[in-house]
């Protein structure tokens, strides 16, 4: 199992950018597939971006394609998702997610979450 620590969110004006963080305990994060997900008050939980072990397979929903990044450093045990020309649509609490190697977009499938971090964007 691996702890997460989620980092970075805050408020910002629409147009602007940010950058979470999730940090992950242990000696082997290099072997999970990690994900960000969002939840908005009232709405479900919604997959953003995903990456497998290998950093090789990256996946990204509709709406954070061309405006977000999502990347690892292994050595730093770390997880990141830079988010760019940020909307006020995108205020959620955003969650990263792990999992054994591959990296998938649906939820249920990651067993380890961290307690998430929220992003306020206002116009």
């Amino acid at each position: 199992q691996v702890q997460l620590v989620e980092s970075g969110g805050g408020l910002v004006q629409a147009g602007g950018s940010l950058r979470l963080s999730c940090t992950a305990s242990g000696r082997v994060f290099y072997t999970y597939g990690m994900g960000w997900f969002r939840q908005a008050p009232g709405k479900e939980r919604e997959f953003v971006a995903a990456i497998d072990w290998t950093g090789g397979n990256i996946y990204y929903s509709d709406s954070a394609k061309d405006r977000f990044t999502v990347f690892r450093d292994n050595a730093e045990n770390t997880l990141y998702l830079q988010m760019t020309s940020l909307k006020p649509e995108d205020t959620a609490v955003y969650f990263c997610a792990a999992r054994l190697y591959g990296a998938t977009m649906d939820p249920a499938s990651y067993p380890n979450w961290g307690q998430g971090a929220q992003v306020t964007v206002f116009s």
